[in-house]
C-alpha cells in the first residue's frame, strides 16, 4: 500500500533512546532527546497521524530486563485501544534484538509493533534515523499479522532470528540464517514472505525487578573449562545460555557441568557463536550429542541474545522444570530430531 493510500492511520510511537536519540555529551554519544524531537527529524506518511510515549530514553546496552518488561506491557496496553492502529518502538541498536524478540514471543495481535533506530545519531549529517523512522511508520500503517519487526535501510525483518550483524553500517540488522520479510521503497511496503510464529505466550505478571530470574551467558572457547557456568549456578542462576563452538560444541567437562546444572533445576539453552546456521547433533566427546543428552536445548538458529529473551518468558510464565523445558522447546520451533537431520542433511 502506497503512503497516501493509508487512510487515517494512527501509529503510536514509543520512544525508548539509542542513538537514534543521542547528542554529544563532551566525551561521546547518550541518549537525551526526548520522543517527540526524534519524530520531529522524520518526514510522516500521507494518511499516518501519530503520537509519542516517551517511556525511557537509555543507551540500549544499559537497558534491564524490567525495562524490558515494561515496553511489553505498555505495548499491550496501547494495542488494548481499537483506534490504535500500530506501533513504532524507537530503541538503541545494541540489545534492539533482544527486546524485539521477546515482545514477539508474547505478540498475539494482528497489528504491527515495528522496531527501529539508527546508527548515527540526532541530527547527525546524512543521518539513518529519518529514513528509518519513515520507513518504520509506514510499514506500522501498512502491514498486518506479521508479528513484531525491524526496520532499518529499507528492509524489514521479522524479530526471531534477527541479530544486530554491523557495529556501525546503516545496513545494520539481518536474519543470518533466512531471508527478510519486506522492502520498503518508493511510498510502499512489499512483503516478500511471511514469517512462521509459534503460538504466543500469555503476557507475564508485573513483577518486581528484584524478583526477575537471573540468567547468565557462558562461552566456549579454545581452553575454556567450565568454571564460570559452574559459577553462574552457584550464583542462583535460574537460566543458562551456554554459547558454543561450530553447531553446538564444547568438552565433556562442559557436558558434566550442564548436567549437574540442570538437577539443580536450571534451565540451559545451547547456541553456537558462529553467525549462521542451526545448532544441530552432529559431534560427540563434548559436542552438541552429549550437550543434548545432558539435558541442554538446542536453540536452531537463534543467537545467544534471542535464547536469553526466551529463557526470560519462560521462566516468567511456567513452574516446574517439565513444563519449562516442554514450553522453551516449542518457543524455540525446535525439535531436536527435525534439526539433526537438518543438520546432517548440510
Amino acid at each position: 500500500m502506497a503512503a497516501g493510500d493509508a487512510q487515517a492511520r494512527r501509529i503510536v510511537v514509543i520512544s525508548t533512546g539509542g542513538t537514534i536519540a543521542s547528542r554529544w555529551q563532551g566525551t561521546g554519544f547518550a541518549a537525551d532527546a526526548p520522543g517527540r524531537e526524534v519524530l520531529a527529524t522524520a518526514s510522516i506518511p500521507g494518511g499516518i497521524t501519530s503520537e509519542v510515549i516517551d517511556l525511557f530514553n537509555v543507551n540500549s546496552p544499559r537497558l534491564t530486563s524490567a525495562q524490558q518488561l515494561t515496553l511489553l506491557h505498555t505495548v499491550h496496553e496501547v494495542l488494548a485501544d481499537p483506534g490504535v492502529d500500530g506501533i513504532v518502538v524507537t530503541h538503541g541498536t545494541d540489545t534492539l534484538e533482544e527486546s524485539a524478540f521477546l515482545l514477539d514471543l508474547h505478540h498475539h495481535d494482528p497489528r504491527p509493533v515495528v522496531f527501529t533506530g539508527a546508527q548515527k545519531p540526532l541530527g547527525a549529517e546524512g543521518g539513518d534515523g529519518p529514513g528509518n523512522l519513515y520507513d518504520a511508520l509506514l510499514t506500522a500503517a501498512t502491514v498486518r499479522g506479521l508479528g513484531v519487526l525491524v526496520v532499518f535501510d529499507g528492509k524489514v525483518h521479522a524479530a526471531r532470528g534477527t541479530v544486530k550483524t554491523q557495529t556501525v553500517a546503516a545496513d545494520a540488522f539481518a536474519d543470518p540464517s533466512g531471508t527478510r520479510v519486506a522492502n520498503v521503497g518508493f511510498g510502499k511496503v512489499s512483503v516478500l514472505h511471511r514469517p512462521e510464529r509459534p503460538e504466543p505466550l500469555p503476557l507475564p505478571a508485573v513483577v518486581n525487578s528484584g524478583s526477575l530470574p537471573r540468567i547468565d551467558m557462558v562461552m566456549h572457547h579454545v581452553d575454556a573449562d567450565p568454571l564460570f557456568l559452574e559459577a553462574a549456578v552457584e550464583a542462583g542462576a535460574q537460566g543458562i545460555v551456554l554459547v558454543a563452538t561450530g553447531a553446538g560444541n564444547a568438552t565433556p567437562e562442559f557436558v558434566a557441568a550442564v548436567a549437574a546444572a540442570i538437577d539443580r533445576g536450571v534451565l540451559v539453552a545451547l547456541t553456537t557463536r558462529v553467525a549462521a546456521g542451526p545448532v544441530t547433533e552432529i559431534y560427540t566427546h563434548g559436542g552438541a550429542v552429549d550437550l543434548s543428552a545432558a539435558g541442554a536445548i538446542l536453540t536452531g538458529t537463534l543467537r545467544a541474545g534471542q535464547a536469553r529473551s526466551a529463557l526470560l518468558a519462560v521462566l516468567l510464565g511456567e513452574s516446574g522444570q517439565e513444563a519449562r523445558t516442554k514450553e522453551l522447546r516449542r518457543v524455540l520451533g525446535t525439535d531436536a530430531a527435525a534439526v539433526a537431520a537438518e543438520g546432517r542433511a548440510a
